[in-house]
C-alpha cells in the first residue's frame, strides 16, 4: 500500500460530512470546526485527487459524478474504521472480551436471556455480539466464534454441536377457535406460514402427523422466526416454530400449541470457532458453558415429553 495515495483522514471526514449534509456549514457544526476549515479540507482533498468533488452553486454544494462515486467507496471504509476503533477500545482494561457472531432470533430469544448465568461464572468477561446470517472468514472478521445453524460445515472452523431444532405448530387462540382446529388434518385448509430457510418443514410435519396433502408448500414465507411468530400471534395463520423461541408467547397465551406432534429437523445449532487459533480462556469457557446450557435444555425437553 502506497501512502502517497491515501488522503489525510481529516479531509475524508470533512468531505463525507459535507456530502451527507449537502452543506459545509452543517458539516462544520457536526465536526466542531468553522465553515472555512471544512471548505479548506475539501479543497485540499480535491487538489490531492485532481478531481472536483462538489459543484459550488451560490450558497449550495452539489456532488459531482466523481464525488458520488468517491463518497460511495470511502463511506464504507470510514464506517469500518469506526467499527474497528470501537472494537479495539472494548479491550481497554480487560483481555476477557468475547466477540461472537450470532443469528438474530437465536441471539434474542435463546442466548441473551441466558447470558447472566455466564456472567455469574465469568464476571470479568464482557461481550460484543453481532448479527451474521452466513458463514464468514474468521481471518477477516474479528470474531472469536459464531452460532451456526445447519450442517457442521464451515471453512477453516471447528463446529461443536449444541442441539437440534424441534418445531411445533402454533397459532393465536382466536385463529384456532375461528377455524375449529381440532386435529392435524384441519391445518390443510388454513393459512400456513413458512420460514424461508426451512421450506419443507410443513411437508415433513404433515407426513409425521399422517396427513396427506399436495399443498404443504403453499403460504407466505418469512426470513426470521421473530416475524413468523408475530404474524401467527396476530392471527394471520399457523406456524411451525421452535418451542424454545416462543416460551414467552406460550406462557402469555398469545400463541397456543395446536397438537403434540413435533418435528425434529436434521440440521442443528453449532458453536463454531477458528481451527488455527488457540482459544483464549474466556472463549473456551464460553464454549463449555454453551454446551452445558444446550445439554440442560435437552434434558428438560425430554423430561417434559408425554410418556
Amino acid at each position: 500500500m502506497k501512502r502517497g495515495f491515501i488522503p489525510p483522514i481529516d479531509c475524508l471526514i470533512a468531505f463525507e460530512s459535507a456530502a451527507r449534509h449537502g452543506s459545509f456549514t452543517r458539516a462544520a457544526e457536526e465536526l466542531f470546526l468553522t465553515q472555512g476549515a471544512v471548505s479548506k479540507q475539501v479543497r485540499l482533498l480535491e487538489g490531492r485527487l485532481g478531481v472536483e468533488l462538489f459543484k459550488r452553486i451560490r450558497q449550495r454544494i452539489v456532488l459531482t459524478d466523481a464525488g458520488r462515486i468517491y463518497l460511495h467507496d470511502i463511506r464504507g471504509t470510514l464506517e469500518k474504521m469506526t467499527s474497528a476503533t470501537r472494537q479495539v477500545m472494548s479491550f481497554a482494561g480487560s483481555e476477557d472480551v468475547l466477540n461472537v457472531a450470532v443469528l438474530p432470533t437465536f441471539g434474542t430469544r435463546w442466548l441473551a436471556r441466558r447470558l447472566p448465568r455466564f456472567h455469574e461464572r465469568y464476571p470479568e468477561a464482557s461481550f460484543n455480539l453481532s448479527v451474521r446470517l452466513r458463514p464468514f472468514d474468521f481471518s477477516v472478521e474479528p470474531f472469536d466464534g459464531a452460532i451456526h445453524y445447519g450442517e457442521p460445515v464451515w471453512a477453516g472452523a471447528i463446529a461443536e454441536p449444541l442441539f437440534q431444532e424441534e418445531v411445533i405448530p402454533v397459532a393465536s387462540r382466536v385463529f384456532r377457535d375461528r377455524h375449529s382446529l381440532h386435529k392435524p388434518e384441519d391445518l390443510v385448509d388454513v393459512m400456513r406460514l413458512h420460514q424461508s430457510t426451512r421450506p419443507d418443514a410443513w411437508q415433513k410435519w404433515f407426513s409425521l402427523a399422517g396427513v396427506e396433502t399436495d399443498g404443504a408448500f403453499q403460504g407466505p414465507r418469512f426470513d426470521q422466526f421473530t416475524m413468523i411468530s408475530q404474524a401467527a400471534a396476530s392471527g394471520l395463520g399457523v406456524a411451525l416454530v421452535p418451542k424454545f423461541f416462543i416460551e414467552e408467547e406460550l406462557a402469555a397465551g398469545t400463541l397456543v400449541r395446536l397438537f403434540d406432534t413435533s418435528l425434529k429437523l436434521s440440521s442443528a445449532y453449532h458453536f463454531v470457532y477458528p481451527e488455527n487459533r488457540t482459544l483464549r480462556p474466556v472463549v473456551n469457557s464460553f464454549k463449555s458453558w454453551l454446551q452445558e446450557e444446550a445439554h440442560e435444555q435437552q434434558v428438560d425437553r425430554e423430561t417434559l415429553l408425554p410418556q
